[in-house]
């Protein structure tokens, strides 16, 4: 079993999140982190899933995600040639006595306070999984009180982007085959070119008005 991080492109609309994620819930795949959130095109989300899973059962899940009509691009972002990073808030126990040592470690980690109370201290850390975990543990001993983290979001190293290539459109034929389950289903519809460095581009799909248009 291995960790895999997926950088998925969907069109923004409503339930598009659902059934992506509906899909690795029915192979029984635990997601361990998915974030979701607007791209630079305003009708462009974009979702980071993280998943541990073998590499065939993956592959035949991006396979079927390929299938959704909504789904625009599919890569797999390495670790050594992306940059990832979460979001954590921690509220720890924080009184007068061990106020000093507190706000050492946060300041260690290249932490910051983010509110402060007379017994206790809310504290924001931006990272990778490593640091974010290292830091959980230095505060443990303090006493954490509430805790919540982002999901992953991760991005390719370099100058290139996921949708540097432009899409195809979707034509109308190509989404009454893909209800019809004919053979011009939205899977077929992929270009193969290749996607930001560090990404593996697992899938390329279409899209209802090219994302080159976006950029006049």
């Amino acid at each position: 079993m291995s960790r895999h991080t997926l950088s998925v492109l969907v069109e923004n609309k409503p339930g598009v999140l659902t059934r992506v994620a509906g899909l690795f819930a029915r192979r029984d795949f635990n997601i361990e982190s998915l974030a979701v959130g607007p791209t630079e095109h305003e009708d462009v989300s974009r979702i980071t899933l993280v998943v541990t899973v073998e590499e065939h059962p993956l592959e035949q899940v991006t396979k079927q995600l390929n299938k959704l009509v909504n789904v625009l691009k599919i890569v797999e972002l390495d670790s050594s040639a992306s940059v990832q990073r979460e979001l954590l808030l921690v509220k720890v126990r924080c009184d007068q006595e061990i106020r000093a040592e507190v706000l050492a470690t946060v300041q260690l980690f290249r932490a910051k306070v983010v509110d402060v109370a007379t017994d206790a201290v809310t504290v924001e850390a931006t990272g990778d999984r490593e640091k974010i975990e290292a830091l959980l543990r230095v505060l443990e001993p303090f006493g954490i009180k509430e805790l919540v983290q982002s999901g992953m979001v991760a991005i390719g190293r370099g100058s290139r982007s996921i949708a540097d290539r432009p899409l195809r459109a979707v034509t109308p034929e190509d989404v009454r085959a893909h209800h019809d389950g004919g053979p011009h289903s939205a899977h077929s519809a992929h270009n193969g070119h290749s996607a930001a460095p560090g990404a593996r581009d697992t899938h390329n799909r279409t899209h209802r008005k090219q994302v080159s248009d976006h950029h006049g």
